[in-house]
């Protein structure tokens, strides 16, 4: 029996749960001192939202009629809780293409044979890149700011809504581990990653009124779970973009966006931690 496998048989002592809690935290602590260390990954990771930002706001703002208004300030504040979603939606390809950066390297065999909670490798990658999503979020708040965008609700309200993008970005996050773990490179990986996330962020509302587009298109993206967070922050910033729909995601968004967000992590993280178990054997 070799020293490695007898190493993987040894159990940690202490309660499961709060084994796995602290396992998972000392995961995320690895991988965020990583990314510290690799600062143009973050920064990368910036510009793209903010150029979205700045491209939507001053090329279509002024074209687009949101609620009897062509007015580019009445636009910018529509736009922003779409790039805020769209933003953390985007985060799933960077997660994919780590975690299979990890496999591809044999970081996660050498994961294998640690007295760890089996799901903390993948737990802890996802929170440290929810930390990184949080970062992206303040500086393109800021960004957004400069640009004209305005809240017009309580504090409490605009934390409520922040809260909810970080939960919906920490549920599509876990789709793209699964893709990680399932594909043999990092660069299948984000190409995997943003295959499904143009329709899921663009058949939506983010950028546009989805009253105006054809009956069955508009069904679809008003099921869309994409667009109830972005409809849940827009009530909860207070922006335009009041929907006329009659199905129960656009009329309860905030609870649409809760629902959704739950039902993605339960579905998507059983997977993709029984995908790393028969990955990683």
């Amino acid at each position: 029996m070799s020293a490695v496998t007898d190493t993987a048989r040894v159990t940690a002592p202490g309660n499961p749960i709060g084994r796995s809690i602290r396992d998972s935290l000392v995961v995320a602590k690895r991988n965020l001192i990583r990314m510290a260390r690799i600062p143009e990954v973050v920064i990368f990771g910036l510009i793209q939202p903010i150029m979205f930002v700045v491209l939507f706001s001053y090329v279509f703002g002024g074209s687009m009629d949101i609620g009897g208004s062509t007015s580019p300030q009445v636009y910018r504040e529509f736009l922003m809780a779409g790039i805020f979603a769209q933003t953390v939606t985007f985060a799933t390809a960077g997660a994919g293409a780590g975690i299979a950066e990890d496999m591809h390297k044999g970081l996660i065999d050498r994961f294998r044979s640690l007295p760890m909670a089996r799901g903390a490798v993948l737990t802890g990658r996802t929170l440290a890149d929810m930390v990184q999503t949080a970062l992206t979020l303040l500086v393109l708040a800021v960004v957004a700011l400069l640009v004209g965008w305005r809240t017009h609700t309580g504090a409490g309200e605009v934390l409520g809504a922040f809260a909810l993008l970080l939960l919906a970005g920490y549920a599509f996050t876990w789709i793209g581990a699964l893709i990680g773990l399932s594909v043999r490179t990092p660069e299948a990986a984000t190409s995997g990653g943003l295959v499904w996330l143009f329709p899921v962020t663009f058949v939506s509302n983010a950028f546009v009124d989805s009253g105006n587009m054809t009956p069955w298109l508009r069904h679809i993206a008003d099921w869309n779970p994409f667009s109830a967070t972005v409809q849940a922050c827009r009530e909860l910033f207070g922006n335009p973009g009041v929907s006329t729909s009659d199905a129960w995601p656009m009329q309860h968004p905030v609870w649409a966006s809760l629902i959704y967000s739950v039902l993605i992590i339960a579905f998507f993280r059983t997977l993709a931690v029984r995908k790393y178990r028969s990955a990683a054997a």
